[in-house]
């Protein structure tokens, strides 16, 4: 499993966290998914032959989120 950071434009709201933990969660390959509020990442452990770093950002970006970078 590879546990990847990503930081995301800054959430607003507990809904935020939700959504995104929640898409990404029920996503084939991801093992778990943490977002941190009050620093607008989210840590994410995931099955590399399933999944893609750039798969992850898509899927928060297709929610309405930017993903900045991999922190």
């Amino acid at each position: 499993m590879k546990q990847i950071k990503l930081q995301l434009e800054t959430l607003t709201c507990p809904t935020c966290i939700k959504k995104i933990e929640g898409a990404l969660n029920q996503t084939d390959g991801v093992e778990n998914a943490k977002v941190l509020f009050n620093s607008s990442k989210v840590k994410v452990g995931f099955d590399e032959s399933k999944l893609s770093t750039e798969e992850i950002s898509h899927t928060i970006e297709q929610l309405g989120y930017q993903v900045l970078k991999t922190a």
